[in-house]
């Protein structure tokens, strides 16, 4: 790893914020998947959920241009086991619906630990998921059309929940565990290492401050060997 991509992939894991997630309920088209990923990444989501409607789809390229590697994202084949995994952290679940008690999506508090919610492109978010979320919001619009594209309103919400964060210090300081940050770094940086630990079961060894390997020759000469056998 050069210093410069170490500096790099350092500065952004200090912004990343560990209890701000977005849940993808739905949402099959890929050019949708991918911005969403992507808008996620920019504001500084660690984690993402998506719910699919098919074992079939997944996230691909393209849109997120590479945006995906750095952002995790947790497969789930229904929503209200995710949903709880989700409220079980402590997270208020925030969700688009023009309902009777929707407010106004900026007069949510996103410095509180949050998940918002986006629905699938053509019905959006299901009766269960309305059921489930904390607060219904609406995006204020004076034209013709009622609701944006689901990656547009992603974003919406996205940049006022940083633009809080931002307000609140909430960038200020690193909030990732030491343990999340040297795994991001080491696969980041050292992918080919980090392929051959997870084959062998070995851990992660340490970085120095230049992002460079720190290991014993024991260590060493098992990724010779496993470089050998692959």
């Amino acid at each position: 790893m050069s210093p410069k991509r170490y500096q790099r992939i350092t500065e952004m894991l200090a912004l990343r914020q560990p209890d701000l997630t977005v849940i993808m309920e739905g949402v099959h088209k890929q050019h949708n998947l991918s911005a969403v990923v992507r808008t996620a990444d920019a504001v500084g989501v660690h984690e993402m959920h998506a719910i699919w409607l098919s074992s079939k789809m997944r996230i691909s390229g393209g849109t997120a241009l590479g945006s995906q590697n750095w952002v995790n994202v947790h497969h789930h084949s229904q929503l209200t086991p995710a949903i709880e995994q989700i409220k079980q952290q402590g997270m208020q679940v925030v969700v688009t619906h023009l309902s009777d008690q929707a407010v106004d999506f900026r007069e949510v508090d996103y410095t509180q630990p949050t998940a918002i919610l986006l629905g699938q492109e053509k019905h959006g978010a299901t009766e269960e998921a309305l059921q489930v979320a904390d607060h219904h919001v609406k995006i204020p619009m004076v034209g013709m059309v009622q609701s944006l594209n689901v990656s547009v309103a992603g974003a919406v919400m996205l940049y006022e929940a940083q633009r809080q964060r931002q307000q609140a210090g909430m960038y200020d300081a690193m909030r990732l565990s030491d343990t999340e940050r040297h795994r991001v770094l080491f696969e980041g940086g050292h992918p080919i290492y980090a392929k051959a630990c997870k084959r062998k079961g070995l851990p992660y060894p340490p970085l120095d401050d230049q992002g460079q390997i720190i290991a014993d020759d024991e260590w060493w000469l098992a990724m010779r060997a496993a470089k050998k056998r692959a």
